[in-house]
Formats: C-alpha cells, structure tokens, sequence
C-alpha cells in the first residue's frame, strides 16, 4: 500500500491549544487529544495559558487554528501580531466574549464554539428541574424525611403533578430551544416570551408567544434563559415574581443578574413561590447571604453545564469543526459578530 499523493491527501492545518492547564487536563485528556490530531497537526507545546512568553510566540508564528478553552487569554492585537497565518478559533466551551476580540472580527478570523454541546446538559437538568417541581418532589421528601409517614397519596392536592401544567420559557435561546424539544413528550402546555420570535415562528417550535407579564401571570413554573446583557439586568422584576401564580417555581440557568435577587428573597420568605438556582447574584452566593436560609430553594453550584463525563461532548464538537473547516465546508457551528451581543 502506498502513501497518496500529496494532492489528494487531506488538508491538515496547523493547531494550537491555548486555555488554562486545568481546562485543557480535564476537556482534552488523551483520547479528545488523539482524536484532535486526527485532523490537523496539532503543536506539541502544552496548552498556552499566557500567549506574551517566548515559547507561545514559537507556537502561534505557525498556528492556523488556535483551539481554546477556559482560561484563554483575550485574543488582542498584539496576540494576532505573533500569529500572522491564524485563520480559525475553535472554542471547545460555549461563550467565547472573554477572549475573541474586536481584532479578530476586523482580521476576518472565523469562530466556531462548543455552545450547542454545551447546550445539552444544561436542557436536561431544566427539564428535570421542571418535572420534580410538578411533583413538588424536594418539600415532600423533606417533609417524608421528618415524619418518617407517607400521608395518603390520594390526598396529595390537585395542583401537585405534571399533567397538563403550564411551562414559560424565557428566550428561545440556544437553550431554551433545546428545552422545547426535550419537553415534546410531556403533556405540557409551553409558553415562550422572546421579542426576537414571531407568533409564527413560536407555533413552529411548537409554543405559544406571550408577553413578558402574562409569561409570569399563567406559568406554573417559568425557566430563565435570556443571555446576560444591560437590557436584561433585573428583568425578572419584584412586580413579575409578585404575578406568579402562588406554589409556582422559577428556575434560572442562564446568569444570576437577569433576576433581582432581592426581590426573590422576599417572595421566597412569603412562601408565595418556589426556586431552583444554578446561578446567583453574586455566584458563588456569599456564606450568610439570606438565600441560604429559604428552604423553598434549591440552589446548586452552577453545575447545569457540561462537568465530567459530559465534557467529552465538548472535545468531540472541537475536533469536528476542525474537520469541517479543513475540508473547506466551512464552521457547522460558527460564531457570527452581529448576533454576540445576543448570546450568553
């Protein structure tokens, strides 16, 4: 058997990794760096945390694709500078804001990111978070765990149960689009406000379009999704929390701020609503915040995203966009400019 000509073989850019040590250990162990270097020529240097040092100038003069992570530098001019031939960045993560710069844009580099694979995760722990509030399942296994009784099941009030609940999402965004789609087995009536999406586009996905009151005012639970930005900075405002239906729950993944957190203090002590919280203003929430002493919420510690097992998503989206984009069929999963200001 004989080598193919060079002509035919296939296109293998030149790939440099530049995240923190930790990130680049647990996203890109052994088998993700295997199949990484299945596709391009991957730089033998050990992840670059700092791109300033003698030995990443060696590394970028030759790179064509930076494949980043957490903990990756800005990729500022003087960056770019050093690294005449780069052409690509693929962000085995999803936000990309903390280091693709307004140099990278006018340079005309193109951006993949991991955010659709780490959509996923982040829709199945909403999802379940939805349907163990329907059956109020954390206050009656507390409540079992104190009187060691079952009560009588078919005492357990109406309102308790997932049929034909009322679900509001707010955003379709990347994932609250994948929340639609895993919740199309339920018999659930979803509700969806997002002034980005038509009426028609809504029954499409499947979904009623309200506005933001009445999103509040029906749902029995409503899930956050709408990306950080200044228009949404408290937009879950003391006057929505006060319109949920009473017993109702709030579950936010999407970034603390969006929801004044105050305001929730005080329904949450009332014991008008419930919450679930992945993320929290500030986060981590500090040891004595009053959060902490409200048992009708759950707080977790931002873990709704891709952790263990499930970062090996992220690796395999990695190594298939520098696949694709060495094939020439371009990014499956890029990153425009014009839409960043609207993603988490």
């Amino acid at each position: 058997m004989t080598d193919l000509p060079e002509s035919r073989r296939p296109y293998r850019p030149r790939a440099v990794l530049a995240m923190s040590a930790a990130a680049a250990e647990h996203v890109l162990p052994p088998d993700a760096l295997a199949a990484l270097a299945e596709v391009c020529d991957l730089d033998p240097t050990p992840a670059l945390a700092d791109l300033t040092t003698d030995r990443a100038r060696a590394a970028l003069a030759d790179a064509e694709i930076l494949v980043t992570g957490w903990g990756c530098p800005p990729l500022d001019a003087d960056v770019l500078a050093a690294a005449p031939r780069l052409r690509a960045v693929v962000h085995t993560a999803g936000s990309v804001r903390n280091h693709v710069t307004d140099a990278c844009w006018e340079r005309g580099i193109e951006v993949s990111s991991a955010a659709a694979a780490n959509a996923l995760p982040v829709a199945e722990y909403t999802v379940a978070m939805i349907l163990l509030t329907g059956k109020r399942v954390l206050e009656r296994a507390r409540s079992y765990r104190e009187t060691r009784q079952r009560g009588e099941w078919l005492r357990v009030p109406r309102e308790t149960g997932n049929y034909r609940r009322t679900v509001g999402l707010l955003s379709a965004s990347m994932i609250g689009r994948r929340v639609i789609e895993l919740l199309r087995p339920y018999d659930l009536r979803v509700l969806l406000h997002d002034p980005y999406v038509s009426g028609a586009e809504a029954r499409a996905l499947g979904v009623e379009a309200v506005g933001l009151g009445e999103l509040f005012a029906r749902s029995d639970v409503v899930s956050v999704h709408t990306p950080l930005l200044p228009a949404t900075v408290g937009l879950v405002s003391a006057e929505l929390l006060a319109s949920m239906p009473q017993g109702a729950a709030l579950i936010n993944t999407a970034r603390g701020p969006v929801v004044d957190q105050d305001a929730l203090v005080g329904v949450l002590r009332e014991g008008r609503i419930r919450a679930v919280l992945d993320v929290t203003d500030p986060d981590p929430l500090p040891a004595g915040h009053p959060l902490w002493e409200c048992e009708n919420a759950l707080i977790t510690p931002h873990l709704a995203g891709s952790q263990g097992n499930e970062l090996g998503r992220l690796a395999a989206l990695a190594a298939s966009e520098v696949a694709h984009w060495a094939a020439g069929d371009g990014f499956a999963h890029p990153v425009r400019p014009e839409r960043l200001a609207f993603l988490a």
